[in-house]
């Protein structure tokens, strides 16, 4: 699965909160600032090229569909984030959280009380 760039991301992100779309939807259902149509239509056209995408064709329009749900993307993508920059450590990379002060006590708890009921 080939990383996505921060545009592909972001297109795919409207695709899979629409569960699939047009490039005018896809358009539409962006957050922020939005790219020229065009310029989206090359951004989907590659996703498909990249093979998260499939086009079903309508009368004269394609409609994209995702092939790879946001879960398989999100794994994928934390499998090779954790180990480019913690040593393949989930451990390290909770420290690192921890320390940074972006997870607290609370949402260690939280996430001690998922791992001990995943056990049972």
């Amino acid at each position: 699965m080939e990383k996505l760039t921060i545009q592909e991301e972001e297109a795919m992100l409207s695709i899979w909160q629409l569960n699939g779309g047009f490039v005018k939807e896809v358009l539409d259902n962006l957050k922020g600032e939005r790219p020229p149509y065009t310029t989206l239509a090359s951004t989907i056209r590659n996703l498909e090229r990249k093979g998260y995408v499939k086009a079903v064709k309508y009368a004269n329009a394609k409609r994209y569909e995702p092939i790879i749900s946001e879960e398989q993307y999100k794994g994928k993508f934390m499998h090779g984030f954790v180990g480019d920059y913690f040593r393949n450590s989930y451990k390290e990379m909770v420290s690192f959280f921890v320390k940074e002060e972006k997870l607290s006590a609370a949402e260690l708890k939280e996430i001690m009380d998922m791992i001990k009921k995943k056990k049972s």
